[in-house]
């Protein structure tokens, strides 16, 4: 029913939101660490283990991010949604 259809597309669209929230917060976060680790760099060979430890990180967020783009990607071809959300960089 139309009725169904519409809650169903209301759970889409708040599981949709949901997933933007985090992965803003994982960019955020990814941010951080990039400049953590850009400041790690500059710094003394003492601390490549923790320079070592922010690039595993920053990888581990980006591929978190390329899950929820995809899962995103995902609900707006269920939900038929057409809203333009910018896509989160690969690069490091």
């Amino acid at each position: 029913s139309s009725q169904q259809a519409l809650e169903q597309a209301r759970a889409v669209a708040e599981e949709l939101e949901d997933l933007k929230a985090a992965a803003k917060g994982l960019e955020e976060e990814n941010g951080e660490l990039r400049r953590q680790a850009r400041q790690l760099v500059r710094g003394p060979a003492s601390s490549l283990p923790q320079n070592q430890q922010l690039l595993a990180e920053c990888h581990g967020l980006r591929e978190q991010i390329q899950v929820l783009a995809a899962e995103m990607a995902d609900l707006e071809v269920r939900g038929g949604s057409r809203a333009a959300w910018p896509m989160p960089s690969a690069s490091l």
